[in-house]
């Protein structure tokens, strides 16, 4: 292969590359990837910078794409209406990491920890990937295999991700050993769907991948009164919810935190979301 043919300015051209040399590790912000080039790593790198298809996003018919090469500077400005997504987007490195860093790195990299991952399982959302003459949807659980691993074939790329867009608020928090440019220790992202009556709540950096809590999720959506957004969810729904996501997580104890203060962490951001969603909900007229 040529460099060029590693430097794509098509989607065409990037699936070629990558059926040509699947060996190529792909790189788009580099934000992952170059830390193990400074530490010395020279691999063969498919750069999908210039690929104009993936920093595509759209929504049709009640759905909503966003392709894998969507910065996360961009998605924190420009992507209205997810404020979950945007507020994993704002919590990303630093500036300078957010212009590059992209939604589909998370998705490569696969690591619990990952921000916009947290986020798109509380969407329910589908990876979208493809090969050259074939596209394949896969449900955000079965891309998401383990730490680092993911069901994307040799000759794969990642498109982008696409969800049913929900009418309802939404909430991401994490917490970590500082205040910014930090890699969540625990993280959560919660989803009120008030047309379907449904919860959605994935938790972060607490198992093997990022998972959803379905117990809290079904005792919340049951303990809401969806008639009437002005009555107030009573300390006792909350702290029930809190429990549920704690019991939901598999930590493990690390350089980063130990496991006992990642479940405290998950149902600390549990109760507090849980009113924060209904704050909002009370203040947006869903």
């Amino acid at each position: 292969m040529t460099d060029a043919a590693l430097c794509p300015r098509s989607l065409a051209e990037a699936l070629g590359a990558r059926r040509a040399d699947p060996d190529a590790v792909v790189v788009a912000g580099g934000t992952d990837v170059m830390v193990a080039v400074n530490r010395g790593a020279q691999p063969r790198l498919l750069d999908l910078s210039r690929v104009p298809e993936l920093k595509e996003w759209r929504r049709d018919d009640g759905s909503t794409f966003l392709g894998s090469g969507v910065t996360f500077a961009r998605i924190a400005d420009g992507v209205g209406g997810l404020r979950p997504l945007q507020d994993a987007a704002r919590s990303v490195g630093s500036p300078q990491i957010r212009i590059r860093a992209t939604l589909g790195g998370n998705l490569g990299t696969a690591s619990p920890a990952g921000d916009g991952i947290a986020v798109l399982a509380a969407y329910d959302a589908k990876v979208v990937v493809a090969a050259e003459g074939a596209t394949r949807t896969l449900r955000w659980e079965e891309f998401l295999l383990g730490p680092k691993q993911t069901a994307l074939r040799p000759d794969e790329l990642i498109i982008g991700s696409e969800w049913e867009t929900m009418r309802g608020p939404g909430v991401f928090a994490k917490v970590g050993t500082r205040n910014a440019m930090v890699i969540a220790i625990a993280s959560i992202a919660v989803n009120l769907d008030v047309e379907h009556h449904r919860v959605r709540l994935a938790l972060g950096s607490v198992a093997p991948t990022v998972i959803r809590a379905a117990e809290a999720e079904a005792f919340a959506a049951d303990a809401i009164d969806w008639t009437d957004r002005e009555r107030p969810l009573d300390d006792r729904v909350a702290a029930e919810f809190a429990m549920l996501a704690t019991e939901a997580a598999r930590p493990i104890s690390d350089l980063r935190g130990s496991a006992v203060y990642r479940r405290h962490a998950i149902g600390v951001l549990a109760r507090r979301a849980l009113g924060w969603m209904r704050d909002d909900w009370r203040a947006g007229g869903w």
